[in-house]
């Protein structure tokens, strides 16, 4: 239908409107199909016929509200456990103040339909859980920090 080339927090993203029924889309986000629900319809008489360059992100999409984080900001120092690729956060395996050694898995990520365990990337304490269970992530996002 319409492509898209938007750059959040400094990562390009390319976004493509396959299909739009009603108040639900099927997009691809660099090569990932997503649906999302939009929080009106689109009216296609509307839609701009150029893609659109450096938006802030996409505002038709609504997003999983998040619920009370285990903490409240993130430390400035301490070890960011990131994500390796967009997806959906299926589990979080720790909690604040929990003891990790490098390898063990701290967060579950389900992306194009597979569960990725991923793992701390040293030893330490569980400092702050940045996601919840429902979640969808970015490439890069930040999902725990050990301290």
């Amino acid at each position: 239908m319409n492509k898209y080339q938007y750059k959040v927090q400094g990562v390009d993203y390319d976004v493509e409107i396959v299909n739009v029924e009603g108040n639900v889309a099927q997009v691809n986000v660099n090569g990932i199909q997503f649906e999302v629900e939009l929080k009106q319809p689109i009216n296609p008489a509307n839609m701009p016929h150029k893609p659109v360059v450096a938006a802030p992100k996409p505002q038709q999409t609504t997003v999983t509200p998040k619920v009370e984080r285990q903490a409240a900001s993130t430390p400035a120092g301490g070890t960011k456990v990131t994500a390796p690729l967009p997806g959906t956060i299926t589990e979080v395996k720790v909690k604040v103040g929990d003891a990790v050694k490098d390898g063990d898995t701290v967060v579950v990520l389900e992306a194009m339909k597979m569960q990725n365990n991923i793992e701390a990337e040293c030893n330490g304490t569980v400092t702050a859980i940045l996601v919840n269970k429902g979640d969808t992530v970015m490439e890069g996002d930040a999902l725990i920090t050990i301290g």
